[in-house]
C-alpha cells in the first residue's frame, strides 16, 4: 500500500511539474503606460488570456523611450517567455534586442511595426496608406478654404505613425494642392501637454492654418485643447486618431473633428490569440480565419486586414460606453 501511495504520489508531482511547464507565458511592451489607449488593449489582453488559460502581462514605460522598451524586452528574455509582444516607439532600437529574443527561442509578434524584420509576424487592423488617405481625406472635407496644415506623430521614429503621416501628406498634396504642410512633422502626439503646447496655433507665423492631423492616441486631445485655448474652434480643424472616452467631450464641443481608429481592445486580444497559436507550433496560412483579425492574407510576415472605426459625434459616445 505504502508503494501504491508513493507512486501516486510521484505522479501527482509530475503532472504538477508538467502542467507547470506547459503554462504559456507572454510579455506585451507597448508605446508608454497609463494612456487609455494602452489600458483599454490592456483589458483585451487580459481578457483573451484568461479565455485561453494562458499568463500575460502588458508592459507600459513611464515614457515612449525606446530604451525603456528594449529594457523590458532584455526583462521578459531572462524571464524565459514564450512569447513577446511589441508595439514599436523606435524599429532600428529594438531590432538587436528582438533578434536575441528570437535566438533564445521566444516567439515575437509586433503590432505597429510592419517594417520589423526580427519578429514572427506583424498585425495590423487597418493598412498604412489607407489609414493615412482615409484622415487625409476627411481632413479634406471638412477644410473647404486654401492655407496651412500641421502634421503631429507619436515620434520621428515611431514607424507606422509616419507611414500614416506619409500617405495623409501624399493624397494632400495630389488632391488639395491648396493645403500646403507648415514646416516637418512633430513628434508630440504620445504626450497630451506637449501636444497641447505644439497644437497652438501662431496667429502671427501662421495666420491661415486650418488644421492638425494628429497621429499618436494623445496628439488629437493636446491639440484640441490649445485650440479650445485659443479660441479658434471652427478655424482649426483637429483629426486623428484616439480613445473616444478621452475624445468625446471635445468631440461635442466641435474642438475634436473626428478620425479613425481601430479597437485597441480587438489588438489586445489578437496579441494573445495569435501567441497562443505560434507557442502551439500552429503555422498560419493565407485564408486562416484568425479571432479578432479575420481572415488571413499574409505578407512576408505582415498580416493586415481592415477594420477601421470612424469617430465621430454619432459614434463617438457608443465607443466610450464600451470602455474605449
Amino acid at each position: 500500500m505504502k508503494k501504491l501511495l508513493a507512486f501516486a504520489s510521484m505522479i501527482t508531482v509530475a503532472v504538477a511539474l508538467s502542467g507547470t511547464a506547459s503554462a504559456q507565458t507572454m510579455g506585451i511592451v507597448v508605446k508608454v503606460g497609463g494612456s487609455p489607449w494602452f489600458n483599454a488593449m490592456d483589458l483585451g489582453i487580459q481578457r483573451k488570456a484568461a479565455e485561453l488559460g494562458v499568463t500575460a502581462e502588458m508592459i507600459g514605460p513611464v515614457s515612449p523611450d525606446p530604451a525603456l522598451q528594449v529594457q523590458a524586452i532584455e526583462d521578459l528574455i531572462a524571464k524565459n517567455v514564450d512569447v513577446i509582444g511589441i508595439v514599436p516607439n523606435d524599429q532600428s532600437a529594438l531590432e538587436p534586442v528582438l533578434k536575441k529574443a528570437m535566438d533564445a527561442g521566444i516567439k515575437v509578434v509586433a503590432h505597429e511595426g510592419p517594417g520589423l524584420t526580427n519578429v514572427d509576424w506583424d498585425f495590423e487592423l487597418a493598412s498604412a496608406q489607407g489609414f493615412g488617405e482615409a484622415h487625409a481625406k476627411l481632413f479634406s472635407e471638412t477644410v473647404k478654404e486654401p492655407g496651412k496644415y500641421a502634421v503631429f506623430v507619436g515620434s520621428l521614429t515611431v514607424p507606422l505613425h509616419n507611414a500614416w503621416a506619409d500617405a495623409a501628406i501624399e493624397w494632400l498634396k495630389t488632391n488639395r494642392p491648396d493645403l500646403q504642410l507648415v514646416g516637418e512633422r512633430y513628434g508630440v502626439a504620445e504626450n497630451v501637454d506637449d501636444s497641447r503646447s505644439t497644437g497652438k496655433p501662431d496667429d502671427a507665423a501662421n495666420p491661415d492654418l486650418r488644421g492638425i492631423l494628429a497621429f499618436g492616441s494623445q496628439g488629437p486631445i493636446g491639440a484640441a485643447r490649445a485650440v479650445e485655448e485659443r479660441r479658434m474652434t471652427g478655424k482649426v480643424a483637429v483629426l486623428g486618431p484616439f480613445s473616444p472616452g478621452q475624445g468625446a467631450k471635445l468631440v461635442h464641443q466641435g474642438v475634436l473633428t473626428g478620425g479613425y481608429m481601430w479597437n485597441p481592445a480587438q489588438a489586445g486580444e489578437v496579441f494573445v490569440e495569435i501567441g497562443k497559436m505560434l507557442a502551439d507550433g500552429k503555422t498560419i496560412e493565407a485564408g486562416m480565419d484568425i479571432p479578432g483579425l479575420g481572415v488571413a492574407q499574409p505578407e512576408g510576415h505582415n498580416i493586415v486586414t481592415d477594420n477601421l472605426i470612424e469617430l465621430n459625434k454619432n459614434t463617438v459616445d457608443e465607443l466610450a460606453d464600451m470602455g474605449l
